[in-house]
């Protein structure tokens, strides 16, 4: 039988202005929650209770979302929580704020080019999807090694959540974004010593 070193549950943020379109987005005081927003993360909450879900400390990215969403988090644990804030979202560069079908009809990619592995590619001014991955990792990794025998929640974006669950299951760079990661959501993973392992992904509570 393995030893689990240790269990992180990462929570999205609630849906933002951004969120119907999938708009790219790495600024950290804007957009916050919108109201249906924090229901979605009112819903994690109740799904939290229900589950009786355990949680020794608290995490949050930094971007006003991802606090807004820790804050009613916290409120179920009765806990404080810490902002970490190297698990910053993916710099988009010039990319921030465009959808995907503008970056295709602004930078003249071909239609083949137009799926999503296109958000592979490293934008002008931007942070490289390997680079991002290897920071991501870096962060995670240092959480599970100090928090040895814990049961961590960790409240971020969804292009963290889709790189720590893509580094879990060894998806490749260009096919990274297909990992689906809705606002309110819950992914769970567990860690070993030189491994981790998907327990579940993409869960929104009804």
């Amino acid at each position: 039988m393995f030893k689990r070193k240790c269990k992180i549950t990462y929570i999205c943020h609630g849906a933002t202005v951004h969120s119907e379109d999938s708009r790219l987005c790495h600024d950290e005081k804007y957009p916050p929650l919108e109201e249906n927003g924090q229901e979605e993360i009112k819903k994690i909450c109740e799904y939290l209770k229900r589950r009786g879900v355990k949680s020794d400390k608290i995490y949050s990215s930094p971007a006003a979302r991802c606090i807004q969403s820790a804050n009613l988090i916290a409120k179920v644990f009765r806990q404080d929580f810490e902002i970490i804030p190297e698990l910053n979202s993916r710099n988009w560069g010039k990319w921030n704020g465009c959808t995907l079908d503008k970056i295709v009809k602004k930078y003249g990619f071909t239609y083949d080019e137009a799926s999503p592995s296109v958000l592979a590619l490293t934008p002008d001014g931007g942070e490289g999807m390997i680079d991002f991955n290897g920071r991501v990792s870096k962060v995670i990794s240092n959480l599970v090694d100090k928090n040895v025998d814990s049961r961590l929640t960790v409240i971020t974006g969804p292009n963290v959540i889709q790189s720590v669950v893509a580094t879990t299951l060894g998806v490749p760079p260009e096919k990274q974004a297909r990992i689906l990661i809705k606002p309110g959501s819950i992914t769970q993973i567990s860690y070993f010593e030189d491994w981790s392992s998907l327990i579940y992904s993409g869960i929104v509570p009804l």
